[in-house]
């Protein structure tokens, strides 16, 4: 398994995920954006960090009950108090929208653990309470049913699926005003490296913008508009 190191995650938290996404397409992965993760938040910090799974499937009468909560081993009981500190857990709750998969005493169980956050694409209970507890949480919403009223706790640390994406574990997870999106471990290292050089393309281009430049040769640059960034960028611009 290839390395993910603490340099390339503070790398990552200086990208957006706009750019990741183009980073993403340019090696043909077009399918890592998480839909309808979004931060509960407005205006959460950015979060990068390793993958840590929780797989929902439907419901089962016999097996979704009140008392399935107080089993240590039951998974999403489990994630809690196994998912190791600095990791994001995203939960594959399959887009359903009826029932929340993390509330506020859970997600304050995890800030204190130390998680980096939890990504879903479904929604969370106790949404005013959750966000008071100052975990990075990243859903489709708030609801008040618990996960039991639509869900069964499958597996962890397995291949899922999380808003039409997929997430393995280790995988890295980024996040922020504009969603989530997966990066696969193999790519982290590479693309923490070329992605804050598009930003600082992207910074300079802006300014180009801004002093009357037009779009089309500036967005995306032609060979005059990176003639210049080269320029800019080795400070030799007049």
């Amino acid at each position: 398994m290839a390395d993910v190191t603490e340099e390339m995650l503070t790398a990552l938290k200086t990208v957006s995920t706009a750019t990741l996404t183009m980073q993403l397409l340019k090696r043909g992965l077009r399918t890592c954006f998480i839909s309808g993760a979004q931060p509960l938040v407005a205006d959460t910090p950015r979060i990068a960090a390793e993958a840590y799974t929780l797989r929902f499937i439907p419901l089962r009468e016999d097996l979704s009950v009140p008392e399935v909560l107080g089993d240590p081993e039951y998974p999403p009981r489990k994630a809690i108090e196994d998912i190791p500190p600095g990791q994001i857990m995203v939960i594959d709750s399959r887009g359903v929208q009826t029932a929340g998969t993390i509330g506020d005493i859970l997600a304050l169980r995890m800030k204190i653990r130390g998680a980096a956050g939890v990504v879903t694409d479904g929604p969370v209970r106790d949404g005013g309470a959750v966000a008071e507890t100052g975990l990075p949480v990243f859903c489709s919403g708030t609801v008040a049913p618990a996960s039991i009223g639509a869900h069964f706790g499958a597996d962890l640390q397995c291949p899922i699926a999380c808003g039409g994406a997929a997430v393995f574990p280790g995988d890295v997870i980024v996040a922020d005003d504009d969603g989530a999106v997966v990066i696969p471990r193999k790519l982290v290292a590479d693309i923490s490296q070329t992605a804050p050089e598009q930003e600082q393309l992207e910074e300079f281009l802006k300014s180009r913008i801004a002093d009357g430049h037009m779009s089309f040769g500036t967005y995306p640059p032609n060979e005059e508009t990176l003639a210049a960034y080269a320029e800019w960028k080795n400070g030799t611009a007049q």
